[in-house]
C-alpha cells in the first residue's frame, strides 16, 4: 500500500489536519460454542449477512443470547457459532474478500458511537481496528480487493484549535468536471452561481454538550476565477470541527494506515468501493437529502467524478470489473431511485451516464455488486414490499478519445453500459433487509423479514429460497401467543389532497365491522418508511385488543422524492395535520373507535407524536413519546453535530430559521396539552439528548397534567437489548391500555 498526503475533501471549511491513523489493539478471543450460549429468546432474529468468497458460509448478527452479536456458519447447515460473546451490540458486518478475516462494528454501551473489530473467522485474533481511543468513533468501510486491508472512517470529538492564517485559495467547484485533470482536495470548492452553499452560512457555536457546525460569520468570500475560489478564514481560537477521516487498515498490523481522504465538518464520509487495480475509490458523503458519490484517483487524491445519490442504505454501488464503469444507487434527477452506470476514462472522469434499471412507481433500494463486478442484486421498493431482481451487467467500452473541457453528457455516452439479463427471484417474505452477493451471482444470500416472521437469513441457489437452519422457523415467531396478524394497506388522503399511505393491524378476534381501540405509531427518520414486517411491539399491542395504523405522512420514503421533500421547511405543519388525517380515515372506514385513540413513535416520530398531543390536542387520549424532540432550539444545542448539519435541512436553520423552529416546537405549545404522557428514552442517546423527554414532562407535570418518563440503561437512541426492548413494549402497553380502558 502507498501513502498518500492528507487533504480535504470538497465541502469541508479550508486545510485540516486528518485524524490520527487509527492503531489496532489486540483483544483475548473469546468465541463459543452453540451448545455453550445461553439462549434468553424463545424466539431469535438473525440478519445483515456478508458471505464468505465461497458463498456457502455467511457472517451474520443474531440477538439468540439476548444482545446483537456476530455470528457465522454454513449457509445449509446448522454449525453455527459466537464470534465475540461481548454484549456490546454489533450493527454491521463484512467477510473479507480472501476469507481471513470479518470486520464488524459494535456500539460500546450500546451508545451512537462506534468501533470497528474484526476477527478470524475461527474466533482467534479478535482486534479492535480503530476507534479505540476515548472519544473518537468509527465506521466500516469496504475491504480491498485483495482482502488485505479495510477502509475505516475515524471521527474525533472537537478539540480546542489554534487560530488560523487565511486558507490557501480553493478550487472551483468539481461538479460536471469531467477532464482528466481532476479536482484536488485541497479545500472548499465555492458553490456554482445560485446553488446552495455545502453549510449554510452563519452557523455559530452553541451552548450545550455539541458544537454547531461551522465558523463565525464571515465576508463572502470573492467571485471565484478559473480553477480558483475566494479564501475564507477561521478567526479566533474556537473549537476544531469535527474531522472525519478515511483510512486503509491492515488488519495483521503489518503495514502501516494509508489516509484515503480527510473531510472537516463532515455529517458522513464512507469509503463504499475500491476498483480492483487499486487506482479509484469511491466514497459517500454529505448530509442526508444532499448525498453524493465521489470517486477518487488514489494516485493524487483528485476528485474525477461526482454524482448525486439516493438516501437509504449507504452501500450505494461499486466499480465494475475493469474499473470503466461505476454502477450507482441514485435518484439523480429523479422521484425514485434506480440504477446507473457512469462511464469511466483512463484517468477516472466521466465522459457518459445512463439509466441501466428502473422500475415504474418502485425506488432501487439495495444494490450489491459481486466480488468481480460483472454481476448485482437488485431490491427494488414497491410500495413498502421488497421484489428482488438478480443481474448481469455489461460495463461500458471506452470511447476512442476522451472529452478534455466539455461537460459530461447528461444520457448515454459511447457504447452506453446496461443490464443485459435479469430475472425477478420470488421471496417468501415481503420485505428484504440486506442483500449478500456471493461467488456464484445465481445464490446470493439476503436477509428477509415479513409480517409473519422475525427477520432470517435466505439462501437464494438459482431462485430457490432457502431458510438457513440457524434462522427461527415461520412458526415460531411468537411462541405461547396468538399468531402475527398480516396487516392490509390503507391510502389515506390529507386535507390539501395528497395521497398518504400505511398499513393496519387489526387485533386478534375483533369483530370487522365492530370500530376498535386503536394505537396511531409515527416512525422516525422522517424518511423511514412503515414496512410489512413482524413488529413485537405492535404484536405486543394487538395482544391487548388494540388495532395499530402505522401510517406513512409526508416526509416518509418509498413514494418519490417530492413525497419526502413535502415537509420541509413549513411543510411540517401540513405533516402534523397528516396524522390527524389518517386518523380521520381510519375512523370513516370504520376500524378506529375515536373515542380510544392513542398516539406513540420513535425519533421524530416521538416529535411528531408531542406535536400531534398539542396541535390536536382533542383528538388522543393518551401519547407515547420515545426518542423524541420537544424543542428544536435544545436538540441543536444538544445533538450530534453531524446531525445537527442533516437536521437543519430538514427543519430549519437554526439561526435564520429560528422562528420557524419555535413554531414547530412541542414545548412552545405545551399549554395546549390536555392528555397523559409518557416518555421513553435510552440513557446514551446523543442524537436526541434525553432533556428533550425530561423537559417536556417535566413542563407537563407542573400544569398538573399525568406524565412518566422510562429511562432504558446501556441504551442509545435504538433500543438492542432484548430485556430492555420487552421493559420498553410492556411499559408502552400498559399505560396506553390503561389509559384507552383496553
Amino acid at each position: 500500500m502507498r501513502g498518500v498526503r492528507a487533504t480535504e475533501l470538497p465541502g469541508g471549511e479550508g486545510p485540516v489536519t486528518a485524524q490520527p491513523a487509527p492503531e489496532p489493539v489486540w483483544l483475548p478471543d473469546n468465541a463459543v460454542p452453540l451448545d455453550a450460549v445461553p439462549r434468553l429468546l424463545t424466539s431469535h432474529g438473525c440478519w445483515y449477512p456478508s458471505a464468505d468468497p465461497g458463498g456457502r458460509n455467511a457472517a451474520f448478527i443474531c440477538d439468540r443470547a439476548g444482545v446483537p452479536q456476530l455470528w457465522t456458519g454454513p449457509v445449509d447447515g446448522d454449525g453455527v457459532h459466537l464470534l465475540d460473546a461481548e454484549p456490546h451490540p454489533v450493527t454491521e458486518v463484512a467477510w473479507s474478500p480472501d476469507g481471513r478475516w470479518i470486520a464488524y462494528t459494535t456500539a460500546p454501551g450500546g451508545g451512537e458511537h462506534t468501533r470497528v473489530l474484526c476477527v478470524r473467522p475461527d474466533g482467534t485474533g479478535r482486534r479492535i481496528l480503530a476507534g479505540g481511543e476515548p472519544g473518537s468513533s468509527a465506521h466500516l468501510g469496504c475491504w480491498t480487493r485483495d482482502g488485505t486491508a479495510l477502509a475505516v472512517t475515524v471521527a474525533e470529538a472537537p478539540v480546542p484549535a489554534a487560530p488560523q492564517p487565511p486558507a490557501a485559495a480553493e478550487p472551483g467547484p468539481v461538479s460536471g468536471r469531467t477532464d482528466d485533470g481532476g479536482m484536488p482536495y485541497a479545500g472548499s470548492p465555492a458553490p456554482p452561481a445560485g446553488s446552495p452553499a455545502p453549510h449554510p452560512e452563519g452557523w455559530t457555536h452553541r451552548d450545550g454538550r455539541a458544537t454547531l457546525l461551522g465558523v463565525p460569520p464571515r465576508a463572502a468570500p470573492p467571485a471565484p476565477g478559473p480553477g480558483t475560489g475566494g479564501s475564507r478564514t477561521a478567526g479566533g481560537t474556537e473549537p476544531s470541527p469535527r474531522t472525519l477521516s478515511a483510512y486503509l487498515v491492515d488488519p495483521d498490523g503489518s503495514a502501516a494506515p494509508v489516509l484515503l481522504a480527510s473531510e472537516r465538518e463532515a455529517a458522513t464520509l464512507r469509503v463504499c468501493d475500491l476498483s480492483r487495480d487499486g487506482r479509484l475509490a469511491l466514497l459517500r458523503r454529505g448530509p442526508r437529502g444532499r448525498r453524493e458519490a465521489l470517486v477518487v484517483r488514489m494516485a493524487d487524491q483528485r476528485v474525477t467524478c461526482s454524482m448525486p445519490v439516493a438516501d437509504g442504505d449507504p452501500w450505494i454501488g461499486g466499480f465494475s470489473h475493469d474499473g470503466r464503469t461505476v454502477w450507482l444507487r441514485s435518484d439523480h434527477g429523479r422521484e425514485f431511485a434506480a440504477l446507473y452506470a457512469v462511464g469511466l476514462g483512463p484517468r477516472g472522469a466521466r465522459y457518459g451516464q445512463t439509466v441501466a434499471s428502473q422500475r415504474t412507481g418502485a425506488g432501487l433500494e439495495l444494490l450489491a455488486l459481486d466480488h468481480n463486478g460483472r454481476g448485482a442484486v437488485l431490491s427494488w421498493n414497491m410500495r413498502g414490499v421488497s421484489e428482488l431482481e438478480v443481474a448481469t451487467l455489461l460495463p461500458a467500452r471506452r470511447p476512442a478519445r476522451i472529452p478534455t473541457v466539455a461537460p459530461a453528457p447528461a444520457g448515454p455516452g459511447p457504447a452506453a453500459p446496461a443490464v443485459i439479463a435479469s430475472r425477478t427471484v420470488p421471496l417468501p417474505h415481503e420485505v428484504v433487509t440486506r442483500v449478500a452477493a456471493s461467488a456464484d451471482p445465481d445464490a446470493p444470500v439476503v436477509a428477509l423479514s415479513g409480517s409473519q416472521r422475525r427477520p432470517g437469513v435466505w439462501w437464494l441457489p438459482q431462485g430457490a429460497a432457502l431458510r438457513t437452519p440457524w434462522s427461527s422457523r415461520d412458526e415460531d415467531v411468537a411462541p405461547g401467543s396468538h399468531p402475527p396478524v398480516r396487516p392490509v394497506p390503507l391510502r389515506p388522503t390529507a386535507r390539501d389532497g395528497l395521497a398518504l399511505g400505511g398499513w393496519y393491524y387489526r387485533a386478534p378476534g375483533r369483530s370487522p365491522g365492530a370500530p376498535a381501540p386503536c394505537v396511531v405509531h409515527l416512525h422516525g427518520g422522517p424518511e423511514e418508511q412503515e414496512r410489512p414486517v413482524f413488529e413485537p411491539l405492535f404484536h405486543e399491542l394487538l395482544g391487548r385488543g388494540l388495532d395499530v395504523f402505522a401510517p406513512d405522512v409526508r416526509g416518509s420514503s418509498g413514494y418519490g422524492r417530492s413525497f419526502v421533500d413535502a415537509d420541509l421547511g413549513r411543510g411540517r405543519f401540513a405533516a402534523i395535520d397528516d396524522v390527524a388525517d389518517c386518523v380521520a380515515h381510519a375512523v370513516l372506514q370504520g376500524l378506529a373507535d375515536p373515542r380510544r385513540l392513542a398516539v406513540m413513535g420513535h425519533s421524530y416520530g416521538g416529535y411528531l407524536t408531542l406535536a400531534s398531543l398539542v396541535w390536536h390536542p382533542d383528538l388522543f387520549r393518551t401519547g407515547v413519546a420515545v426518542c423524541g424532540m420537544s424543542d428544536f432550539a435544545t436538540f441543536f444545542a444538544g445533538t450530534e453535530p453531524w446531525i445537527a448539519q442533516s437536521a437543519a435541512h430538514k427543519y430549519g436553520h437554526p439561526e435564520r430559521d429560528r422562528e420557524l423552529l419555535r413554531e414547530l416546537s412541542p414545548m412552545s405549545r405545551i399549554d395546549e396539552l390536555r392528555v397523559p404522557v409518557l416518555a421513553v428514552h435510552g440513557e446514551h442517546d446523543t442524537n436526541v439528548p434525553p432533556g428533550e423527554s425530561e423537559q417536556f414532562v417535566r413542563a407537563a407535570r407542573e400544569r398538573g397534567v399525568e406524565a412518566a418518563m422510562l429511562v432504558l440503561r446501556d441504551e442509545g437512541h435504538y433500543f438492542r437489548r432484548a430485556d430492555n426492548r420487552r421493559t420498553f413494549r410492556r411499559a408502552a402497553a400498559d399505560w396506553i391500555q390503561r389509559h384507552l380502558g383496553g
